[in-house]
């Protein structure tokens, strides 16, 4: 295991740690609050007991100012024959809820609606009754009624706040956790960039290394020119040092934005295939599949020809030296698509998407970047796209180009 990943390994579980315990805590401050919640309710309870059986030695005014001091937790309650007798905090004005509640004005519809906010109180089991006796009264929590039993019941539900509070943790766990993976994306990016910006230098830094040795190369070969003009060996010469250039040229453009011209895209990938043929083995057979008219296409040539060169390798890789290569041109819908197959070992299901990132690799020697500057160069710079369009170990794979017609 590497040590990246186990420090990705320990900070997740260190995240996770720090979740749990905020989840915990929470909930514990949520558990008290309630438990405060529900005696406040009790006091209101006996203060609307008193009220009920207030005399002249009881104080009203303080019992008023009891009940009146409930600002936050709503509160409905009921008398033994569904009357609502009282009601707080239920998201209506308290001055126009006294008034329908002591008679001045009229609402059923209001009524109805505190009724079956009551009963939903009753149905989560948040009510406590006063039970109304000639000797005084009682609190309890059972809410059966009995028989003759003159009694009110006060119900109520988390007060508003108190309902905030318990979403609240949840709701701060998600905002972290989008930041932090936001953070975590935009550090990949960074790095990224960081590691194009890398690999863009280098290729530029090879460009114009090579652009010295084959200047002397071009030199050379034109002073064997004139002293050997018949020697056989010279148009190879040649053929070799246009190699180089258009090496040379490939990697400077990495990084720039190159300029795309109108190209017949069979000479282009013909090109290729001349090329790879005159350096494969004779047991590589190399199959085209081309269209009878000319297939045109917005390209740079010779960063497009390092893309079908790439792939051609990797394929003549894949079997070892031995097997075939087809490639076919075709059009589909708005695009202009390219095929390459093998006949080689394949790739498993799990590592289509994964060839194209840098560094992957199933050779015992390689960069595992081919694939990954075929996608840049595809996509980044010709606005295609290519994939894995099949494969099957033991039978093959298929590369698939699309391009804008």
């Amino acid at each position: 295991m590497s040590s990246q990943r186990t420090v990705r390994i320990l900070l997740s579980f260190g995240a996770i740690i720090i979740a749990a315990a905020s989840l915990v805590v929470s909930n514990m401050l949520i558990r008290d609050l309630i438990s405060e919640e529900e005696q406040s309710m009790e006091v209101w309870a006996e203060a609307m007991s008193a009220l009920q059986r207030a005399n002249e030695n009881t104080d009203v005014g303080l019992v008023l100012k009891v009940m009146n001091g409930n600002n936050t937790i709503p509160v409905i309650a009921q008398d033994n024959e569904g009357n609502i007798l009282a009601a707080r905090n239920v998201g209506i004005p308290q001055d126009s809820l006294d008034n329908v509640l002591s008679g001045i004005s009229q609402a059923p519809e209001l009524m109805d609606e505190l009724r079956q906010r009551a009963e939903d109180m009753r149905a989560a089991k948040r009510v406590i009754r006063i039970s109304l006796s000639n000797e005084g009264a009682e609190l309890s929590d059972e809410a059966a009624p009995q028989a003759d039993e003159a009694f009110i019941d006060v119900c109520y539900e988390p007060s508003l706040m108190l309902r905030r509070l318990a979403t609240y943790p949840y709701v701060q766990l998600a905002v972290v956790g989008l930041f932090i993976s936001l953070a975590i994306i935009l550090l990949l990016s960074l790095k990224r960039a960081e590691q194009n910006k890398v690999w863009v230098g280098l290729s530029r830094e090879t460009a114009h290394q090579l652009g010295t040795p084959i200047s002397s190369l071009i030199a050379g070969s034109e002073i064997l020119k004139d002293t050997y003009p018949d020697d056989p060996l010279l148009p190879e010469l040649e053929k070799d040092i246009r190699r180089l250039q258009l090496i040379a040229e490939r990697f400077s453009k990495i990084g720039s934005t190159p300029k795309l011209e109108t190209c017949n895209l069979c000479e282009v990938i013909m090109r290729v295939v001349e090329y790879i043929g005159r350096r494969a083995s004779d047991k590589v057979v190399l199959n085209m599949d081309f269209p009878s008219d000319n297939v045109p296409a917005k390209l740079n040539a010779p960063l497009f020809e390092w893309v079908v060169e790439n792939l051609c390798k990797n394929a003549i890789d894949a079997m070892s030296g031995e097997g075939s290569i087809t490639i076919y041109v075709y059009s589909r819908g708005s695009h202009v698509a390219v095929d390459v197959s093998d006949t080689g070992k394949g790739i498993m299901r799990r590592d289509w998407k994964n060839v194209f990132r840098p560094g992957f690799t199933t050779k015992r020697r390689g960069w595992g970047l081919g694939l990954s500057l075929a996608r840049r160069i595809v996509e980044e710079y010709h606005g295609g796209r290519i994939f894995v369009k099949a494969s099957e170990p033991g039978h093959g794979t298929t590369f698939c180009i699309l391009l804008n017609k």
